[in-house]
């Protein structure tokens, strides 16, 4: 299979699994980048480049032209990432019947603590949205959603009306890997949902809808929450998914077992929630540091 093909039954594999448009081009990028540099070490043109010519050589040549060129751990270990998920991909379809970086070990990349929000910040940001409007109603519930039940700009652009249980006070969400959970709705994201739909005079099936009546993409909630960010003026860049970090950081916070959260977030991993617990000690750490007259009595003897 020409590696062109390998690509496009790739990224047909992965938007059948609800990765976002963002992540399929992201993908996309980093294996034409591999692929060019491939049909290049081979002494031919990229179209006419074999998926089962690639070997672990040239991986291993790819990663070091990669280093000689200064890129980071973290941007290497992501263009690793993608050439696992693609070989492993193209053996289960048996195209390949060797996976040439089944051995190659990812480089090491030290773990960020992930952005949030305080309380008053998002505050500031749920009462900032002008709900006399159908556009203004419909970003009040883009908010509710992303902070009080923890969506990701994907789960959240995919909802659709009968995702909805308002009776309830429940959401069925279709997250990574197309696997379904149940996240309950706050009273105001309920209230939020009513008032939109009541706005509305169309049937159409998805929740979120543009000016044009089309559903909404993730770029436009991205573009939604910059302007609503201005409008309070917040001097920190916020993006939807520090609005996933916050609802997660403050649940922690007021009490929340790290099993309910990780359920509630959609994660496989306890290892992926465990990062919100680094999160809050640090900043317990830090409020000690500047509140506790002890912390600070090194200073002063």
């Amino acid at each position: 299979m020409l590696a062109d093909e390998a690509l496009s039954l790739f990224a047909g594999y992965q938007y059948s699994q609800n990765r976002s448009e963002h992540t399929v081009t992201a993908y996309q990028t980093d294996l034409g980048q591999f692929f060019r540099f491939a049909a290049q070490e081979l002494g031919q043109e990229p179209e006419t480049l074999e998926a089962d010519q690639i070997d672990v050589y040239i991986v291993r040549s790819f990663l070091g032209i990669l280093t000689d060129h200064g890129l980071s751990r973290k941007s290497m270990a992501r263009k690793l990432a993608a050439l696992r998920s693609l070989f492993k991909f193209l053996c289960r379809k048996e195209v390949l019947a060797v996976n040439p970086v089944q051995r190659i070990a990812s480089p090491k990349v030290g773990r960020k603590l992930p952005h949030f929000l305080y309380l008053d910040q998002v505050e500031g940001l749920l009462k900032a949205s002008d709900c006399t409007q159908l556009l203004g109603a419909r970003d009040q519930v883009i908010m509710e959603l992303l902070y009080g039940s923890g969506l990701r700009v994907s789960e959240l652009v995919g909802l659709n009306r009968e995702s909805l249980d308002l009776d309830s006070g429940l959401l069925r969400v279709l997250g990574k890997g197309n696997k379904e959970r149940v996240v309950p709705l706050t009273d105001y994201a309920r209230r939020a949902i009513e008032s939109y739909l009541k706005m509305r005079s169309d049937d159409k099936e998805a929740l979120l809808l543009n000016y044009q009546g089309t559903r909404l993409s993730d770029r436009s909630v991205r573009r939604i929450l910059d302007k609503l960010v201005t409008k309070v003026s917040l001097e920190q860049h916020v993006h939807p998914h520090m609005l996933r970090h916050s609802f997660a950081t403050h649940l922690l916070d007021g009490g929340a077992d790290l099993r309910s959260v990780q359920e509630l977030l959609g994660h496989q991993k306890l290892s992926s929630t465990q990062i919100y617990t680094h999160l809050t000690r640090e900043r317990l750490k830090n409020v000690y540091a500047k509140a506790h007259p002890r912390a600070k009595g090194a200073e002063n003897s």
